[in-house]
Protein backbone atom coordinates (compact mmCIF):
# COMPACT_ATOMS: atom_id res chain seq x y z
CA UNK A 1 0.00 0.00 0.00
CA UNK A 2 1.46 3.41 -0.72
CA UNK A 3 0.94 5.71 2.06
CA UNK A 4 -0.03 9.18 0.59
CA UNK A 5 -1.60 11.02 3.99
CA UNK A 6 -0.18 10.30 7.19
CA UNK A 7 -2.20 11.45 10.67
CA UNK A 8 0.12 11.78 13.60
CA UNK A 9 -1.48 11.50 16.90
CA UNK A 10 0.11 13.43 19.84
CA UNK A 11 -0.88 14.52 23.56
CA UNK A 12 1.49 17.03 26.16
CA UNK A 13 3.71 13.66 27.69
CA UNK A 14 7.31 13.53 26.45
CA UNK A 15 6.83 10.87 23.77
CA UNK A 16 5.00 13.02 21.86
CA UNK A 17 8.44 14.30 20.38
CA UNK A 18 9.45 10.44 19.70
CA UNK A 19 6.10 9.48 17.74
CA UNK A 20 6.32 13.02 16.37
CA UNK A 21 9.94 12.06 14.90
CA UNK A 22 9.03 8.59 13.52
CA UNK A 23 5.54 10.26 12.16
CA UNK A 24 7.24 12.39 10.04
CA UNK A 25 10.29 10.73 9.05
CA UNK A 26 7.93 8.06 7.45
CA UNK A 27 6.07 10.47 5.90
CA UNK A 28 9.52 12.15 4.44
CA UNK A 29 10.52 9.21 3.22
CA UNK A 30 7.13 8.41 1.37
CA UNK A 31 6.45 11.31 0.19
CA UNK A 32 3.30 11.69 2.07
CA UNK A 33 1.23 14.52 3.28
CA UNK A 34 0.96 14.56 7.33
CA UNK A 35 -1.48 16.22 9.84
CA UNK A 36 -0.74 16.15 13.75
CA UNK A 37 -3.52 16.28 16.21
CA UNK A 38 -3.80 16.69 19.72
CA UNK A 39 -7.57 16.31 20.57
CA UNK A 40 -8.89 18.19 23.38
CA UNK A 41 -9.52 15.95 25.75
CA UNK A 42 -13.31 17.03 27.02
CA UNK A 43 -13.13 14.87 29.75
CA UNK A 44 -11.14 16.51 31.31
CA UNK A 45 -12.11 20.40 31.36
CA UNK A 46 -14.74 19.71 33.88
CA UNK A 47 -12.75 22.42 36.29
CA UNK A 48 -12.93 22.48 40.00
CA UNK A 49 -15.49 25.46 41.20
CA UNK A 50 -14.56 24.64 44.38
CA UNK A 51 -10.71 26.09 43.07
CA UNK A 52 -12.56 28.90 41.52
CA UNK A 53 -11.65 27.34 38.07
CA UNK A 54 -14.92 27.12 35.90
CA UNK A 55 -15.41 24.30 33.06
CA UNK A 56 -14.93 26.99 30.20
CA UNK A 57 -11.45 28.41 31.97
CA UNK A 58 -10.44 24.76 32.12
CA UNK A 59 -11.22 23.71 28.34
CA UNK A 60 -9.20 27.39 27.77
CA UNK A 61 -6.07 25.75 29.37
CA UNK A 62 -6.67 22.48 27.16
CA UNK A 63 -6.89 24.22 23.96
CA UNK A 64 -3.77 26.07 24.85
CA UNK A 65 -1.68 23.09 26.17
CA UNK A 66 -2.76 21.95 22.51
CA UNK A 67 -1.87 24.41 20.68
CA UNK A 68 1.46 25.00 22.28
CA UNK A 69 2.23 21.12 21.90
CA UNK A 70 1.40 21.54 18.23
CA UNK A 71 3.57 24.57 17.87
CA UNK A 72 6.78 22.91 19.64
CA UNK A 73 6.15 19.82 17.76
CA UNK A 74 6.52 21.80 14.33
CA UNK A 75 9.26 23.56 15.16
CA UNK A 76 11.56 20.61 16.74
CA UNK A 77 10.64 18.69 13.65
CA UNK A 78 11.93 21.45 11.74
CA UNK A 79 8.35 21.69 9.86
CA UNK A 80 6.81 24.31 7.99
CA UNK A 81 4.33 26.52 10.29
CA UNK A 82 1.91 25.46 7.28
CA UNK A 83 1.81 22.29 8.99
CA UNK A 84 -1.64 20.84 8.93
CA UNK A 85 -3.03 20.54 12.70
CA UNK A 86 -6.20 19.71 14.05
CA UNK A 87 -7.41 20.23 17.35
CA UNK A 88 -11.09 18.46 17.68
CA UNK A 89 -12.66 18.75 21.52
CA UNK A 90 -14.18 15.91 22.45
CA UNK A 91 -12.58 12.03 23.53
CA UNK A 92 -9.31 10.95 21.97
CA UNK A 93 -10.44 7.37 20.84
CA UNK A 94 -13.44 8.93 18.66
CA UNK A 95 -11.78 12.02 17.63
CA UNK A 96 -8.49 11.01 16.35
CA UNK A 97 -10.38 7.93 14.10
CA UNK A 98 -13.49 10.55 13.05
CA UNK A 99 -10.21 12.91 11.94
CA UNK A 100 -8.67 10.36 9.83
CA UNK A 101 -11.62 9.90 8.00
CA UNK A 102 -12.57 13.24 7.56
CA UNK A 103 -9.37 13.80 6.47
CA UNK A 104 -9.09 10.97 4.47
CA UNK A 105 -5.47 9.53 6.37
CA UNK A 106 -4.16 6.39 4.47
CA UNK A 107 -1.69 5.73 8.24
CA UNK A 108 -2.12 6.47 11.88
CA UNK A 109 1.03 6.72 13.91
CA UNK A 110 0.30 6.78 17.50
CA UNK A 111 2.74 6.25 20.89
CA UNK A 112 1.41 4.14 23.55
CA UNK A 113 1.81 5.07 27.23
CA UNK A 114 3.70 2.05 28.17
CA UNK A 115 0.51 0.16 30.20
CA UNK A 116 0.27 -3.44 30.34
CA UNK A 117 -1.50 -6.50 32.14
CA UNK A 118 -3.73 -5.23 34.36
CA UNK A 119 -3.52 -1.65 34.34
CA UNK A 120 -4.07 -1.65 30.67
CA UNK A 121 -7.45 -3.40 30.49
CA UNK A 122 -8.26 -1.89 33.73
CA UNK A 123 -7.65 2.25 32.12
CA UNK A 124 -8.35 1.20 28.88
CA UNK A 125 -5.99 2.28 25.81
CA UNK A 126 -6.54 5.07 22.89
CA UNK A 127 -4.25 3.26 20.95
CA UNK A 128 -6.03 0.21 21.54
CA UNK A 129 -9.21 1.66 20.72
CA UNK A 130 -7.68 2.93 17.79
CA UNK A 131 -6.11 -0.08 16.11
CA UNK A 132 -9.16 -2.01 17.15
CA UNK A 133 -11.75 0.33 15.23
CA UNK A 134 -9.85 1.98 12.68
CA UNK A 135 -11.05 1.85 9.12
CA UNK A 136 -7.08 2.30 8.02
CA UNK A 137 -3.40 0.75 9.51
CA UNK A 138 -2.21 2.10 12.77
CA UNK A 139 1.76 2.24 13.26
CA UNK A 140 2.82 1.87 16.94
CA UNK A 141 5.64 3.77 18.33
CA UNK A 142 5.69 1.93 21.78
CA UNK A 143 6.96 3.05 25.07
CA UNK A 144 10.36 0.98 25.17
CA UNK A 145 11.79 2.26 21.58
CA UNK A 146 10.54 6.18 22.85
CA UNK A 147 13.13 5.80 25.55
CA UNK A 148 15.86 4.62 23.55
Amino acid sequence: MNYKKILIAVDSRESAIDVSRKGFALADQLQAEVALIFVVDKSKSIGSPDSGIMPNEALMVLKKEAQDTLEQLIHLNNRDKSTIKFMPEGFPKESILATAGLWGADLIVMGTQGKSGFSLWAMGSITQHVILHSKVPVMVVSASSQKK
